[in-house]
């Protein structure tokens, strides 16, 4: 339980850290004085607020075209347009650029000119979500730290298209039309601090290659997944949130020691096509089950019996300690063994 405690303390400070640089980098204050007159030219397109000197706001408001950037500019709202391209002109001045949200708009990779988003040398958060893309824009800058794509059209990633983006920290691209056959073994080189990726709602039917291995979150809800290769976690020894909802995982497409992997703190297969529990480790901390087709529970897989246990061990401090288990919808006939009742008193939420 200790080592469970402490790993969840590394992921949290880990992810803490993250953040905590990157705001550090983002929301740096500064003094209107500053900067000069000229500097406070506002697109007459946009608004800019004089208590926020470094924001741009262009959101809302039917542009078809992004405006030329004032150089004082860090962050840069542009969503909710009917934008259609990136030129480099806009952002020749806009040297301090960390965040651009560009969300709900109608860009297409063929209107993304190849050095825009690249020259953007300090682009930390990048929002493309809700566009018209086809595949992941490249080139991009190489300090960035977030990528968001989600809701687009994306079928392909370019070979290369991550090698140099070392600082990205976050990849999220769910709800598009990622196939299996959109992955190399080498599409994710290059990504060596990834700490959260989010591939659910694709339509993958395998789980993606060689990912890398600073990931400790990875989403692949609401795919047509059926089976997980054996060792596939040697890869991503920091993997602690693991989401495989709604896929079509069934006893036989799980590894020999199911998932007995001990970084992982929190799994979810709700909504699959498993008939037994699968094997896990002790570390694990939150487990969801619900909607499978599971008839029985062997308690010996989340609890050990009595006869197992050491004659001067507790039974409340060995062994697996869930604090969540959700077995709802599926088949599992009352009563419920007394064995498996007493394994239970050890859960904080029990949903059966």
């Amino acid at each position: 339980m200790a080592t469970a405690v402490c790993l969840l303390i590394s992921v949290v400070f880990l992810t803490d850290s993250v953040w905590t640089r990157t705001v550090r980098q983002v929301y740096e204050v500064h003094d209107p004085e500053d900067f000069n007159e000229q500097d406070f030219d506002c697109p007459r397109e946009c608004f800019c607020p004089p208590s926020f000197p470094t924001a741009l706001y262009c959101e809302n408001r039917g542009l078809k075209e992004i405006p030329a950037i004032p150089s004082r500019i860090w962050y840069l709202y542009l969503e909710n347009n009917l934008i259609e391209t990136i030129p480099e002109k806009p952002f020749e001045n806009a040297t301090q650029l960390r965040w651009i949200n560009l969300n709900k708009n109608k860009i297409t990779n063929d209107g993304i000119e190849r050095g825009a988003l690249s020259q953007l040398k300090k682009l930390l958060f990048l929002f493309l979500e809700d566009n018209e893309l086809e595949e992941v824009p490249s080139p991009l800058p190489r300090s960035l730290e977030q990528l968001q794509l989600a809701r687009n059209k994306v079928s392909r990633i370019p070979q290369g298209t991550f090698s140099n983006l070392e600082n990205l920290t976050l990849l999220d691209l769910q709800h598009n039309k990622l196939l299996d056959n959109a992955f190399q073994r080498d599409t994710f080189k290059g990504l060596k601090n990834l700490m959260q990726l989010n591939m659910a709602k694709n339509a993958l039917r395998n789980m993606p290659p060689r990912l890398p291995a600073n990931t400790m979150q990875l989403f692949l809800d609401n795919n047509s997944i059926e089976g997980i290769p054996e060792n596939y976690f040697n890869v991503i020894p920091k993997v602690a949130f693991l989401r495989l909802n709604h896929n079509k995982l069934s006893d036989s497409g799980l590894p020999s020691g199911g998932f007995d992997v001990s970084s992982i703190l929190d799994l979810q297969l709700s909504h699959n096509r498993l008939t037994t529990v699968p094997r896990i480790n002790a570390h694990l901390q939150h487990l969801h089950l619900d909607h499978n087709k599971i008839t029985n529970v062997n308690v010996s897989v989340i609890c050990p019996t009595t006869s197992t246990l050491p004659a001067d061990q507790d039974s409340f401090s060995y062994g697996p300690h869930l604090s969540y288990l959700r077995l709802d919808g599926n088949e599992i006939k009352p009563p419920v063994p007394m064995d498996l009742m007493n394994c239970f008193r050890l859960l904080q939420t029990l949903i059966i």
